[in-house]
């Protein structure tokens, strides 16, 4: 008998399970929320440069403040005042004769700016003076938060293969939470930046830590419908955020708002189960037979438990050395764990890279970004579908390289579409092909990695697939020296990830792999035929 078969046995998808994944979604909430929240904290509001050190006490003061902008700011060749510069003195002239200014003297801005505020209260743009020579900058805080996701995906990972699911996860909570809250009250850039790093540490653990202890509480025949059940609060809160960000448009009131669900998170965190499988595989099966006790329970599977104890359970996981403690290392240190862990962090970079190079351009294609945001997660809902009724008819591999071939076309596909709503629909769905990559590819990636290295494998996905999404606001940069070039290096960086999927096994209808001999001895079919027969004998 394996673990699978006993989680059938007990109903690996009843009560226990969606109470399990009710537990999880105030953590999960804070996922979409803080990794888009960059979209409207960071906006930059329309501005011009602040003109009262050219009032001479004189003339200019007497003047509207239409007629204030027309002496004072230089006009883009749209009409539009210029954000970053400002004549050297009043130009009176130009009240009578609106003829070019290009030839007039400028310098830059000396008194900082003036901002639009219909739109946006506040934003860190706005509060900083993020503009002009400092637009990269305000650019390179969403980064420094993605460096602290991908950082923490490696901590979380190791942290919980070697010390539990359920402590790691408590760790993350209360890491969002502290730092989170002291985002919302910096009082300069440096430290909002610092807070902004250590919340994305805590926010990766919560990501792939609640995925997994779902996803080992549910049996085979489930795996795929809890996988899609957990991946549809990120879609639905990324639907929500921009209407949080309509009603709270100061940046510090917006980023205390996506931190609360911490709160009731860490409330939930004491009801949450530690995932039996992960203990049994750590030999500590008179706590994992006392959790599998209450699953039965509360799934009304009572009577099958009576008949397990401790002693049948520690023969369910066959552990090549219940003393050893495994790390990144042993990800490196077999043939087939080689290959697996490569061809995954090609992947991961490509999905991650892709799907948030086109989640942090909502701008990018046209409407505005309330609309276009929203747009953007109502349309990943139909991906969900697709990958439900798609991955257990054609399996896992190529429904993962053909998801992120289509993400590609799709933005290479925009390269020659003009701006406007038409731009916006193929922006759409590319972004609901790279959502159907991307909710594939965590339940791919579970069912790859074995248990005793499931954590640390999936951290170091993680930790790959932040740092193409680290990467994707720098990329983003580029459009200053060709509009076109992102996408066209989203485009075959997506080339690069369907290719690398095309050479993962297939996991459809298998056992999850417990060890790593279960990686390195025993291919897809084998393990599909040794799960039915350890079922057929029971």
């Amino acid at each position: 008998m394996k673990f699978d078969n006993v989680l059938s046995e007990i109903n690996g998808f009843g009560t226990f399970q969606f109470r399990i994944m009710l537990l999880l979604i105030f953590g999960r909430m804070c996922l979409p929320f803080n990794f888009l929240l960059n979209n409207f904290i960071a906006v930059v509001p329309s501005h011009h440069c602040n003109i009262d050190s050219l009032d001479d006490g004189s003339v200019f003061r007497n003047l509207s403040v239409a007629d204030r902008l027309i002496v004072s700011i230089p006009l883009e060749q749209d009409g539009s005042p210029n954000p970053c510069e400002m004549f050297a003195e009043p130009q009176y002239h130009l009240l009578l004769n609106f003829s070019s200014t290009n030839a007039l003297p400028t310098v830059s801005c000396k008194n900082g700016w003036i901002f639009d505020n219909s739109t946006f209260k506040s934003t860190i743009a706005s509060e900083w003076d993020l503009v002009c020579d400092k637009k990269k900058i305000n650019r390179a805080i969403a980064t420094v938060f993605f460096i602290g996701v991908m950082i923490g995906a490696v901590i979380s990972g190791y942290l919980s293969d070697r010390f539990g699911r359920k402590r790691a996860i408590l760790l993350c909570y209360i890491t969002t939470t502290i730092f989170g809250f002291a985002s919302a009250f910096s009082y300069n850039f440096m430290l909002f930046a610092a807070m902004r790093f250590f919340t994305g540490v805590g926010l990766s653990g919560i990501s792939i830590i609640s995925y997994v202890i779902c996803l080992e509480w549910v049996d085979i025949k489930h795996r795929t419908a809890a996988g899609i059940l957990m991946s549809l609060d990120w879609s639905i809160f990324t639907a929500v955020i921009p209407l949080l960000a309509y009603f709270l448009t100061d940046w510090r009131h917006l980023t205390a708002a996506v931190t609360a669900p911490q709160l009731v998170a860490l409330i939930c965190w004491r009801f949450l189960p530690e995932s039996a499988r992960w203990l049994i595989s750590n030999g500590n099966c008179n706590l994992a037979h006392s959790y599998l006790r209450k699953c039965a329970q509360v799934n009304k599977r009572q009577e099958f438990m009576a008949e397990i104890s401790p002693q049948v359970l520690s023969k369910v996981i066959l552990v090549e050395d219940e003393s050893k403690k495994y790390s990144y290392a042993d990800l490196l240190r077999t043939p087939n764990m080689r290959k697996l862990a490569v061809l995954t962090g090609i992947v991961w970079f490509a999905v991650a890279s892709t799907y948030y190079g086109i989640s942090l351009n909502v701008s990018g294609f046209g409407v505005n970004i309330y609309l276009t945001q929203f747009i953007f997660g109502i349309i990943e809902i139909p991906a969900k579908a697709i990958v439900y009724f798609s991955v257990d008819k054609i399996g896992r591999r190529l429904v993962q390289a053909g998801m992120v071939l289509l993400t590609g076309l799709c933005l290479c596909c925009s390269m020659f579409i003009p701006r406007g709503d038409f731009q916006t629909a193929v922006g759409a769905l590319g972004k609901m092909f790279s959502e159907a990559a991307f909710t594939t590819l965590y339940l791919y990636s579970t069912e790859l990695y074995p248990t005793v290295l499931r954590q640390n494998g999936l951290g170091y996905c993680s930790f790959l697939g932040r740092l193409g999404v680290s990467i994707c606001p720098l990329i983003l940069l580029l459009e200053d020296s060709w509009a076109h070039l992102p996408n066209m290096v989203f485009f075959l960086v997506a080339l690069a990830g369907g290719v690398s999927a095309s050479f993962l096994r297939e996991t459809k209808n298998t056992r999850l792999p417990e060890t790593i001999d279960d990686v390195e001895f025993f291919t897809s079919e084998e393990l599909l035929l040794i799960y039915n027969k350890n079922k057929n004998e029971k």
